[in-house]
């Protein structure tokens, strides 16, 4: 593949980007995943459900910008998306970063998504000529989006608002199991998602979010690191050598991401609550 950083020279992605009448472009995940390393459908789909989930953590609508199609092909047709510029960022920013093509894929889209985010600003800054009919209703057009906006935000400020007030006790009640870290044992996690510790430390064993065997059984892998906390300690054996225990903590974005991964189906308020919890957490 060729390196995608030359300005002169171009892109793989670009040669795959297709563009709609209506002059929206986007990429398919079929040709997307043959672009940054994987070979599986299976395998790939799980940057593309991880990039769903976080734009609707974002609030955005991702059925719209994750559009399922189907390739044809000579046989059976093959389940597919359409991918928006966003979209794309997203599963690639989501992608394994052990593969080298994945990395080449963050950085041709970051720069397309910058690229785009610097031409709607200037677009913004030209005002229209409103000596022509033109331009009037240009003008207006621009209004009535930005109308639509400012309703759409008040909208969700107030849903955010209404849906607090209806966590705070349910926030109060799993904070309960926080420590002065600001992070919560396994066995805790697990009583908050219906499941038990032993049981929980197994399903994240399984589902290769934790090492199964050695020194740093149940601890998670550096990948997954973010959402969690080790602690080592050192001790004495009785043979009067020195061994190191090491102790696994979830921080409170990993509440949800366990939930998910271990495939413990919990009550839906354990969403709202974790996600409350999180955004305190952030601000």
């Amino acid at each position: 593949m060729r390196d995608i950083s030359l300005p002169d020279e171009e892109s793989p992605f670009d040669r795959i980007r297709r563009v709609r009448p209506d002059g929206a472009e986007f990429w398919t995940a079929r040709e997307l995943m043959a672009l940054m390393g994987y070979a599986r459908w299976e395998n790939f789909m799980t940057p593309v459900e991880r990039a769903m989930k976080t734009a609707e953590n974002q609030n955005m609508n991702a059925d719209t910008i994750f559009l399922r199609s189907q390739e044809k092909t000579g046989g059976r047709p093959r389940e597919d998306f359409e991918l928006a510029r966003y979209a794309a960022y997203l599963v690639a920013m989501n992608g394994d970063p052990n593969i080298k093509n994945v990395a080449e894929a963050q950085h041709y889209f970051a720069i397309r998504t910058r690229e785009a985010e610097v031409g709607t600003v200037a677009d913004r800054g030209t005002v229209p000529d409103l000596s022509t009919p033109a331009g009037v209703l240009a003008m207006a057009e621009r209004f009535t989006q930005t109308a639509r906006q400012l309703v759409a935000t008040a909208a969700r400020a107030d849903a955010a608002e209404q849906q607090l007030a209806v966590d705070a006790p349910k926030v109060e009640a799993y904070e309960q199991f926080m420590d002065s870290t600001g992070t919560y044992a396994v066995g805790s996690v697990a009583k908050m998602i219906g499941s038990s510790q032993n049981k929980l430390y197994a399903d994240l064993r399984a589902c290769g979010v934790f090492i199964a065997g050695g020194a740093m059984r149940n601890t998670p892998y550096q990948r997954y690191m973010h959402h969690f906390t080790v602690k080592a300690t050192s001790y004495t054996r009785s043979d009067g050598t020195e061994g190191t225990s090491y102790t696994t903590r979830v921080r409170p974005s990993g509440v949800d991401f366990i939930r998910q991964r271990a495939g413990t189906i919990a009550p839906s308020r354990v969403n709202s609550a974790a996600d409350s919890i999180n955004e305190r957490h952030h601000h």
